[in-house]
């Protein structure tokens, strides 16, 4: 998978060049793994491929490898719509601003495993409307349901869905 960056990771790299370290172990999969990349003046690289320094960094923003540059996890068509990280690691997204999940309090995975709870999926089959980044719709196929309908209208959604390394594939379900 492309890397992904948070303002978080590309400080932490900047810090270990200005060290005068050539090395660094960071997250380029938004805390699911962990990495060993190699930082110079030039750029840093990471499995034999090299990545520019981003001129500007943002806090809230996700940086996705475009194949060519690193641009923002983000999108405007009728709204704003854009992946935004979290303390937790599985990032949450934003419409025009509002957050899609309660992050402030309480990880993606969380909120996704609190809300099984209620609907108890065990044997059931689950319609998921507004399936946004697909948290619910994999916490009740491992709280065992017997089927996920997961739907999202929105093809920006989807897009950041696609980007997303922290949501479950739920392909065939």
């Amino acid at each position: 998978m492309a890397p992904l960056l948070t303002l978080q990771v590309h400080d932490r790299m900047r810090a270990a060049l200005r060290s005068g370290a050539t090395t660094v172990e960071c997250s380029l999969d938004l805390e699911r793994s962990r990495t060993v990349v190699e930082v110079s003046e030039a750029g840093w690289s990471n499995d034999g491929s090299r990545f520019p320094w981003l001129e500007n960094c943002r806090d809230r923003t996700i940086y996705y490898w475009s194949g060519t540059t690193f641009e923002r996890a983000a999108r405007f068509t009728t709204a704003l719509i854009k992946l935004v990280p979290t303390e937790w690691g599985p990032p949450t997204f934003e419409i025009d601003g509002i957050k899609m999940l309660p992050t402030a309090k309480i990880s993606p995975y969380a909120d996704a495993e609190r809300k099984v709870g209620w609907v108890q999926p065990r044997g059931k089959v689950i319609l998921d409307t507004c399936g946004g980044l697909g948290y619910f719709a994999a916490a009740c196929l491992q709280g065992a349901a017997s089927e996920v309908l997961s739907y999202e209208k929105n093809p920006d959604v989807l897009w950041l869905r696609s980007l997303n390394p922290c949501h479950h594939r739920l392909a065939g379900r």
